[in-house]
């Protein structure tokens, strides 16, 4: 009995004028698109979860590259926030950052600025100027202010022999006699009487 071998390539003869069937290849060719198919899911996903940590990357450097600033907030001094309102409102106290939208000052002064009306010799107003404490006004608020940061135009750090904290010493040794407090060398230099020069006869 002579066996027939269909060479490469060629279709395989008919028997019996039936023609012989391939062998099925269609089955593949689905798993083939299935896999096709996977990959471009994973390939989706994957670039997803790229541009997400990339994302969160920039808001975390973001973030952190607002803690140099208020770490240079010196603890043992007073500090001048300006605030951005329209009557540019200047406070005095002690700052500290206290979450990612709020800063908390404590210890708190203020300008207070007086218009003096004027004498029977004149007729120009004038405007008298001190430091006030928080805390004496109307509706009697606590000596401790939570800011927005988005309010706060700049802040500074003061020196202890500045005019403000000078004024400051003043009121906490005149007013509230708090014990321990000081001023410093030059603020006490500054609020001396000088003491006159004697005249050297010749």
């Amino acid at each position: 009995m002579n066996v027939y071998q269909n060479p490469v390539g060629r279709p395989a003869p008919a028997v019996n004028g039936v023609p012989a069937q391939q062998p099925a290849g269609g089955g593949s060719k689905k798993f083939k698109g299935k896999i096709d198919g996977l990959k471009v899911v994973f390939v989706v996903l994957l670039s997803a979860v790229a541009i997400l940590l990339i994302a969160l990357v920039i808001y975390m450097v973001g973030y952190k590259s607002d803690t140099p600033v208020i770490s240079k907030v010196q603890a043992d001094k007073y500090q001048a926030v300006f605030l951005n309102s329209a009557d540019g409102q200047v406070y005095f106290g002690k700052l500290r950052d206290l979450n990612k939208q709020y800063y908390q000052l404590s210890d708190i002064y203020y300008v207070r600025v007086q218009t003096v009306q004027p004498d029977k010799n004149t007729t120009q107003t004038q405007q008298s100027i001190s430091l006030a404490k928080l805390g004496n006004e109307i509706h009697g608020p606590q000596d401790v202010m939570y800011i927005n940061k988005s309010s706060v135009m700049f802040w500074e750090n003061l020196k202890e022999e500045g005019q403000v904290v000078c004024a400051v010493r003043d009121y906490q040794i005149n007013t509230l006699k708090l014990s321990g407090v000081t001023k410093s060398d030059k603020c006490t230099a500054a609020t001396a009487t000088p003491t006159p020069t004697p005249t050297v006869k010749k």
